[in-house]
């Protein structure tokens, strides 16, 4: 590559798929990266989605999802939407499997010591869940005895899930996203 001063002096690593050196490839992709963006984590949720993959311009970041600008505010006149979910909490030897529009409150007067999982659903599906769980079932209750086979079925709803909060808190996202 040229410069002002002269011809670049810099070799070309092996399997370049220019003719560049490394400090110009990079010159060169920074120069293409301010037109169509960089991936990158966002430095928290998307308010709409809840994403947290955005795209990086140099005038700042969007969601790569929605494409909502990072760090502006929804409108105000949104309201938090519902959404209902079964929920599975662990505490000592038990699982409880119950349902509610808001988890957070719900959970302030439950014993628990985990989060296990959540699943979209009211309460057909909590039924459904009580129902194939039954044989596991404390009489008179919505809390069950660990056994492998709801171990499995928690194990499954975690599959790629880190924090069963995040997954909620995007499932909101995208519901507000609707709403709007």
């Amino acid at each position: 590559m040229r410069l002002d001063d002269g011809p670049c002096a810099a070799s070309v690593e092996p399997g370049a798929p220019l003719d560049l050196c490394t400090r110009h490839l990079l010159e060169a992709y920074d120069w293409v990266a301010r037109d169509v963006g960089v991936t990158d984590l966002l430095p928290g949720p998307c308010l709409v989605c809840g994403s947290r993959v955005g795209i990086v311009y140099p005038s700042g970041r969007i969601c790569a999802i929605c494409e909502w600008r990072f760090g502006d505010a929804p409108d105000d006149g949104l309201a938090d939407p519902r959404v209902d979910v079964v929920y599975y909490l662990g505490y000592r030897d038990q699982i409880k499997i119950g349902t509610s529009g808001n988890p957070r409150v719900r959970f302030a007067s439950l014993p628990h010591d985990e989060v296990l999982a959540f699943e979209l659903g009211d309460r057909t599906v909590e039924q459904r869940r009580h129902a194939q769980f039954a044989r596991h079932r404390f009489a008179g209750t919505e809390w069950f005895g660990v056994h492998d086979e709801l171990l499995a079925h928690i194990a499954e709803l975690r599959l790629g899930i880190a924090d069963p909060w995040a997954q909620y808190d995007r499932w909101v996202s995208r519901r507000l996203a609707a709403q709007s």
